[in-house]
């Protein structure tokens, strides 16, 4: 097995189906974590015990100290509460720079070369504060928020038309929270534009499901948030940096003049490799894309604004 060594700091539903997803594909030796006593160990060791089954020789560890993300080629933080009915933005942002900030001095003192991949919400302001709390360039640092709305965009398309997903390839960018903005100008289906397909109210009902979605399985699970998907997400990216695959997919940066928008972390498409974000694409939006794209990053500006940095 690979001595390279992928640490997830939180060890719930997301992290530990990330965990099986990247120890199945042996991307790397992965370390779970999570400060709740035996549960990143336990999980780790009913992972190791499938190992068998699923004829597979992978490397999986968990661990309830932090200091164990030490030299990790990729940290994923998906540590942090979620949000509980009558708990605002605020406050869950309060709690989860809190949080956050001891995972990142850690990371500062224990994997200083890493790249980190934040999931924690309100994920782009989380991403963000991790960015500027770490000191680490802009490339190393970024949310994992449109890989996940794309192929949810992806998964409605399809089922509303009947058409494979590996027929379609949709664009999201903005915010990953309720001003995302899905694309339907850059969204191909069979090799054709989703607004050539469609017309404006079926495109506005799929565009409406998709930015309701995760929404719509929190209300539906009743406790907890969705982890299949998010997870398979993540393992996409780790996937692409792991192998310097070269690939274009959304991810939450900071932007720096790109769109019009400086300052903020927000949902772009970016060109990913080994070195984390390559080079950040800018896709020609029209005005009226334009001024929704500014509207959803004055939405992160705004949380951006009560973070104590």
């Amino acid at each position: 097995m690979t001595n390279m060594k992928i640490s997830i700091i939180g060890a719930g539903n997301v992290g530990g189906l990330t965990a099986l997803r990247m120890a199945q594909e042996k991307l790397a030796d992965v370390v779970l974590i999570d400060v709740v006593p035996g549960l990143a160990k336990g999980k780790a060791y009913d992972l190791e015990d499938s190992r068998s089954i699923v004829n597979s020789d992978y490397s999986v560890s968990g661990s309830e100290d932090i200091n164990d993300l030490a030299d990790s080629r990729i940290v994923v933080i998906t540590a942090g509460l979620a949000r509980k009915p009558g708990m605002t933005r605020e406050d869950l942002l309060n709690k989860n720079t809190e949080i956050l900030k001891g995972i990142c001095n850690t990371i500062k003192d224990k994997a200083q070369d890493a790249i980190v991949i934040v999931v924690t919400n309100p994920l782009d302001a989380m991403t963000y504060f991790v960015l500027k709390t770490l000191g680490f360039e802009k490339t190393k640092v970024f949310g994992m928020g449109l890989t996940l709305d794309s192929s949810r965009f992806v998964n409605l398309i399809s089922k509303e038309l009947n058409i494979s997903c590996a027929r379609i390839s949709a664009s999201v960018i903005g915010s990953h929270g309720e001003s995302m903005l899905p694309l339907p100008r850059f969204t191909i289906v069979n090799g054709k534009h989703l607004s050539d397909i469609c017309d404006k109210t079926k495109i506005d009902e799929l565009v409406e499901k998709t930015v309701e979605r995760g929404k719509e399985i929190v209300s539906l699970l009743g406790s907890g948030s969705a982890y299949f998907a998010p997870s398979a997400a993540i393992t996409q990216l780790a996937r692409t940096i792991i192998n310097d695959e070269k690939r274009i997919l959304g991810v939450s940066c900071l932007l720096n003049g790109e769109y019009g928008v400086k300052g903020v972390c927000a949902g772009v498409p970016c060109f990913l490799g080994k070195n984390g974000i390559e080079k950040i694409i800018e896709i020609g939006l029209n005005d009226q894309e334009k001024s929704q794209f500014i509207k959803s990053c004055d939405s992160i500006r705004e949380l951006i604004g009560k973070l104590n940095i």
